[in-house]
């Protein structure tokens, strides 16, 4: 385990009613300066992605990208780190239907005088989810070849002959089946960031990567 992954894992550990010592000495020894708060594994593994694109070391920079597995979650981890608690700068990616829960989070843990925009605890908003964005961003046929080459392409076209994806577009249909077997938008989190030109890479994700 990588030392910015004990890091997580303390941290995670603390966030569920443990001790925080750990999570500060190694905040402290890593020189850890911004977390990027997440809603899941599939988001993170979306971010580490776009970030090696891009030649970016994260963990060498002081960035902890962390999954909470659940935007409900993020008051909890924002007052551990944000300035109330270990003192670090904070962003996210979250869902259009999560923005309540990140903006309440954040807002709390603005640490600059009143109206001080320059100390604002940014976060970025995906319009449904990480998925969708991706999927508008290469295109249904791009994504389609992609589950092909991953060997997907037979358990797709099963999914869609079901009577739930009826009236759906492709879209939608490519959506839901990213989320239908464990692991898979993980998966193709990696895979679909990886098939981005470098000129379509949704805001949302473009903007955090930018921002940290």
């Amino acid at each position: 385990m990588t030392d910015m992954g004990a890091f997580r894992e303390s941290v995670t550990a603390w966030a569920a009613g443990g001790p925080g010592d750990l999570a500060r000495e190694l905040a402290a020894r890593l020189s850890v300066r911004t977390v990027v708060l997440l809603e899941g594994p599939s988001d993170l593994a979306a971010v580490d992605a776009l970030a090696a694109s891009r030649g970016r070391d994260l963990e060498a920079e002081g960035v902890c990208v962390l999954a909470m597995n659940g935007a409900m979650s993020v008051g909890r981890f924002a007052r551990l780190l944000g300035p109330s608690g270990l003192g670090l700068r904070l962003t996210g990616l979250c869902d259009e239907a999560e923005r309540g829960y990140y903006a309440r989070a954040l807002e709390r843990e603005e640490d600059g005088p009143e109206g001080n925009t320059a100390r604002r605890q940014e976060f970025f908003v995906c319009a449904a989810d990480l998925e969708d964005e991706l999927i508008r961003a290469l295109g249904v046929s791009r994504v389609e070849e992609l589950v092909r080459a991953e060997g997907d392409l037979r358990a797709l076209r099963t999914f869609v002959r079901q009577p739930a994806q009826h009236g759906r577009s492709p879209q939608q249909q490519l959506r839901r089946f990213l989320g239908t077997k464990k692991g898979r938008k993980i998966h193709y989190g990696r895979v679909l960031v990886e098939a981005l030109a470098p000129d379509h890479v949704p805001a949302p994700l473009d903007g955090l990567l930018a921002a940290v």
